[in-house]
């Protein structure tokens, strides 16, 4: 059974640039973005990918993620509720942790966030100097209400 923890931060610099390794395209949808399941079909460059995630509790839930394929998934996404989030992102590693730093696009244009996936809730992380507030709490950051909220 595959569970993810993760914090989420705003952004106060761009100085995380220079320092990103990859980065992907991603275009997203919810075939249901209800806060006690959301399914969620994804294009990252040219791979499908199925995400089942259950109900937050704190900053962990159920997560079940599957690689589907490309047609598939291109299918799907035109099934999904609107609009779908777009956006880049881009893989930075500091020290063991590797931070993923969203740029949104579209309805979104504008908004960049950074998440780092953690071994537990108490897990200790250094922030870069480029971290902003953290806003692993706050549900207008959580990626199903960003159909919404933009």
């Amino acid at each position: 059974m595959g569970k993810e923890i993760e914090r989420k931060f705003l952004l106060k610099s761009n100085d995380w640039k220079p320092l990103t390794s990859s980065s992907h395209r991603i275009q997203q949808g919810y075939l249901n973005s209800d806060p006690l399941r959301t399914v969620r079909i994804r294009i990252i460059d040219d791979k499908g990918v199925l995400t089942i995630k259950g109900k937050n509790e704190g900053i962990s839930r159920l997560e079940f993620e599957y690689d589907i394929p490309i047609a598939d998934a291109q299918a799907l996404i035109k099934l999904c509720e609107k609009p779908l989030i777009d956006k880049v992102r881009n893989l930075v590693k500091v020290d063991s942790h590797t931070w993923e730093i969203d740029e949104f696009a579209g309805a979104n244009e504008g908004l960049v966030l950074a998440e780092v996936e953690i071994e537990s809730e108490d897990s200790h992380v250094d922030l870069p100097s480029w971290i902003g507030e953290e806003v692993s709490h706050d549900t207008r950051y959580y990626n199903p209400n960003l159909l919404r909220i933009r």
